[in-house]
């Protein structure tokens, strides 16, 4: 836990290492780490926002790689991934939890969670989620084991892979040079986080408030 935290915190030297001593090869590890926080609900815990926000970052300043095909490829690991947690959710559904590896990985209450959240939002939750961590990796699978019609998914899934990749991985290329938040780097990432949780944390302050 410690190291996957060291991870989140010192993204931006560990995926400067990452680019120095990979170079264009680094595009195939960012795509991967992102098709697998999205696609496969045993690995939630992934940088999602954090990285997006990093490699825009350092495509803009180290110059290794180039935004135009970054972006794009990014896009489509998110939307392979959903379209894997689909359709692993349509046909396995809840024997994920018979498991017994996955059990101990995969939090039912997640699950749970993430029903809740699609029962308030409906359809849009496949985009809404692509800005909350877990929700994020649960919500194609919610989506699937709920019986969502493909056609009505693949709408949703596409739009929100797009402006979940595009802003957030932008935003990195376009600000996350600045001296204020470059030499913030664990603060700002804190901040996405945060930011990133808000609407569950809301979510339960206004459930309890209800009882």
């Amino acid at each position: 836990m410690h190291s996957i935290l060291d991870f989140f915190l010192h993204l931006d030297k560990n995926l400067s290492d990452i680019l120095t001593e990979y170079q264009s090869s680094t595009y195939f590890i960012l795509a991967l780490i992102i098709f697998c926080e999205t696609g496969l609900v045993a690995t939630p815990f992934l940088p999602g926002d954090s990285l997006l926000f990093a490699a825009g970052m350092l495509t803009a300043s180290m110059g290794i790689l180039d935004i135009k095909i970054l972006i794009p490829l990014l896009i489509i690991a998110a939307f392979i991934g959903d379209n894997v947690n689909y359709f692993v959710g349509k046909f396995v559904g809840e024997k994920v939890f018979d498991i017994p590896y996955l059990r101990k990985i995969i939090k039912r209450q997640y699950l749970e969670k993430t029903h809740q959240f699609y029962e308030k939002h409906g359809g849009k939750t496949i985009i809404i989620a692509r800005f909350v961590p877990i929700v994020r990796t649960f919500a194609p699978f919610a989506a699937g084991l709920g019986r969502m019609t493909y056609p009505k998914y693949i709408a949703f899934c596409i739009s929100g892979a797009i402006l979940w990749v595009s802003s957030i991985t932008l935003a990195g290329y376009f600000f996350g040079n600045i001296p204020i938040i470059k030499n913030n780097f664990e603060k700002v990432i804190f901040a996405i986080i945060f930011i990133s949780v808000l609407p569950i944390i809301i979510g339960i302050i206004k459930q309890k408030i209800k009882r």
